[in-house]
């Protein structure tokens, strides 16, 4: 997962809005979003190289997001899979604060990491890396790249700017358009040179990375996935997936009830929210 916005108690019928973009090379193998089935209470993509997943929510409405930080020449390949983080949230039933307190004592087994986790009782950022390790987020759009919550490179700030800005047309009272909201997710425009951030990769691979959806034969932007939860519980989760022609090729739309602790496949026409 290397783009995610998430909206918290900005709209008052839609507590926690997520959406998320997975850049990876196209070859590495997974699978899309369903139900594990090892696991009835995960709904999530599934990385089959390492393990894990990058993106999920259980049918109790908890939600953990995983992004690495860029750190090239430093990436320890005996390192544990950041995707085990995400696998461990989502199988638990740790309070995000708790979860995160616990990862301090192992941080520095992984790789860079930031985790975005969610529960009913709220919302919290926690990494390896940086200073303000564990942050709570009780209200606002906040936004996570590969380096720190926030960091205000271009592809962030853009998208961010654009969610916070469809939000606020729709109203504290409104709902959010979802079509709207993928689109600003599928933009694919580069920032400019004097823009790029300088993380060690060199101006043409920044160029490539800077924009919010990445089209690129070998790595890009994988899938697009939205979460949107309402007041009274019910769940939409809606992943799309994308060739490395940018082309959708697989859709998984599922209702997550977490007061019956279900997940409903569905389809546009049958959503009933």
């Amino acid at each position: 997962m290397c783009l995610a916005i998430l909206a918290s108690n900005i709209l008052s019928e839609w507590p926690l809005i997520v959406l998320a973009n997975r850049d990876e090379l196209h070859l590495r193998p997974t699978l899309p979003a369903n139900p594990w089935s090892d696991v009835r209470t995960i709904l999530a993509g599934r990385d089959l190289s390492a393990g894990g997943t990058w993106l999920g929510i259980t049918t109790q409405g908890r939600v953990a997001l995983l992004t690495n930080v860029r750190e090239p020449g430093q990436h320890d390949a005996q390192a544990p899979s950041r995707g085990q983080l995400t696998d461990g949230f989502l199988r638990g039933e740790d309070a995000p604060h708790s979860y995160a307190r616990l990862l301090q004592e192992r941080e520095n087994s992984y790789n860079g990491f930031n985790l975005l986790l969610a529960d009913a009782a709220g919302l919290v950022y926690c990494s390896n890396r940086g200073h303000d390790k564990i942050q709570h987020i009780h209200q606002g759009v906040v936004g996570i790249s590969n380096a720190s919550l926030n960091t205000p490179w271009p592809k962030l700030t853009r998208t961010q700017a654009a969610v916070s800005e469809h939000l606020a047309f729709v109203g504290a009272s409104g709902t959010p358009n979802v079509e709207h909201l993928f689109d600003i997710m599928q933009d694919t425009r580069s920032a400019a040179i004097e823009e790029l951030p300088d993380t060690g990769l060199g101006p043409e691979r920044e160029k490539l990375l800077s924009s919010p959806f990445i089209k690129n034969e070998r790595y890009g932007t994988r899938c697009t996935t939205l979460i949107l939860k309402r007041s009274d519980g019910m769940v939409r989760f809606h992943e799309k997936r994308f060739n490395a022609q940018a082309i959708i090729v697989g859709e998984s739309l599922w209702t997550v009830d977490t007061i019956n602790q279900r997940f409903l496949p569905g389809t546009d026409e049958t959503f009933d929210f």
